[in-house]
């Protein structure tokens, strides 16, 4: 069904990485759930009042939860779309992740009250009338939102929007839930067992769980999360592609919502080189950068020394001793400045979050290494951490 209609509505539905398809694949997935969800909520208060089930009343307002959320998505994926302004200017995209936020807010508001009001019914009891009818609704509800945790999935997957996911993940946490209201509905018809407040307690606790984990992933890259080593590692290739760029350091990714990404980066070029010449190939770097990845880049290109044997040898002796030290550090913008009396060796030492040691003690132990393995050596070090996992 969610492939007709995108053909049908979706002009250029093959492209995904189109920002305006992959808008609209968002609204789409929120116009349907919105459809699904309203649909279902009804037959299963229908079901919950004939059967005077709290568990199928519970069922059916966290469908209603989920149809609210689909409409916050559907706007959500239509102001992310605005264009750059003054204010803006690096667009609205971030919109999305807002609204994801507030879904997953109203999943654990909801979650909520379906507990206070299970407990409640599990202090005091009442009668639950088998139907066959509500049976019927129930195993219909589950066979819909089966569909639903597939499309969506399959949709968040091809356009990468964690707030689809996070909808499938929902619709799947909902075919368990709505399961486990049936299961206790047949337990309670053939045992005479009124386990329907417990089984409500249940669904709470999984919109509950449901709401936790949609909220942790939106808020993540709201705080501004890092990005993935597979991402990195495509900057870097197409980067160190270009012979003349020696490597790559001090790399920082932003993220302001889907398809708008600014990265800063350091390129390494020798310092004997034609100026021009490299600035031509920095410039190429950006634009392949922007024309593969949608990317807003900003290369800086930092000259490094090549034609001069002891500082090259220097180097690879003082990056030995880093990495015998502890092998997750590594070194970048090394140089030398001889005087007289001593050399200044120069560099920024990127260590990483969260390290057992201070900063200021690491770097005094890496500076009695240095000046241990040459007593003329004065190190000048300035510590980093990464940006990038």
């Amino acid at each position: 069904m969610i492939s007709f209609l995108a053909k049908l509505w979706i002009p250029d539905y093959q492209n995904a990485s189109i920002p305006k398809v992959r808008r609209a694949y968002g609204i789409l997935c929120g116009a349907v759930g919105i459809f699904f969800n309203i649909m279902l909520c009804i037959a299963k208060l229908f079901a919950g009042t004939i059967s005077g089930s709290i568990a199928i009343t519970a069922d059916a307002l966290n469908n209603l939860s989920d149809a609210g959320s689909s409409i916050i998505t559907l706007f959500g994926f239509k102001l992310s779309g605005q264009k750059p302004d003054p204010e803006h200017p690096f667009g609205h995209g971030r919109i999305e992740y807002i609204s994801g936020l507030i879904v997953s807010l109203i999943i654990l508001l909801m979650g909520f009250e379906l507990a206070k009001t299970s407990f409640e019914k599990i202090l005091n009891p009442q009668p639950v009338i088998f139907s066959w009818v509500s049976l019927g609704i129930l195993l219909v509800s589950i066979a819909v939102k089966c569909y639903m945790a597939f499309y969506n999935h399959y949709i968040g997957k091809k356009i990468q929007s964690t707030a689809i996911s996070a909808t499938a993940a929902d619709s799947l946490s909902d075919c368990i839930s709505t399961g486990t209201v049936l299961i206790c509905s047949v337990i309670s018809y053939f045992t005479n067992l009124n386990i329907d407040g417990w089984a409500g307690l249940v669904v709470a606790l999984f919109i509950l769980y449901t709401g936790y984990h949609a909220a942790k992933d939106t808020i993540s890259p709201l705080l501004g999360q890092a990005p993935s080593p597979e991402f990195v590692k495509q900057i870097e290739d197409i980067i160190l592609n270009h012979k003349t760029i020696l490597g790559v350091h001090d790399m920082i990714i932003h993220n302001y919502g889907p398809g708008r990404i600014f990265i800063s980066v350091h390129a390494e070029v020798p310092s004997n080189g034609d100026m021009l010449a490299l600035h031509d190939t920095i410039d190429n770097a950006e634009r392949e950068l922007a024309e593969q990845l949608g990317c807003i880049v900003s290369i800086h290109m930092d000259p490094v020394v090549v034609d001069d044997a002891l500082t090259t040898q220097t180097k690879e002796q003082i990056t030995s001793l880093i990495h015998a030290y502890d092998s997750r550090f590594s070194i970048h913008d090394f140089r030398m400045v001889t005087g007289p009396t001593h050399t200044n060796v120069i560099f920024d030492l990127v260590v990483p979050y969260k390290y057992y040691k201070p900063d200021n003690e690491v770097k005094k132990n890496i500076q009695e290494l240095i000046h241990c393995l040459n007593n003329s050596f004065f190190a000048v070090i300035q510590i980093d951490h990464p940006f990038i996992s």
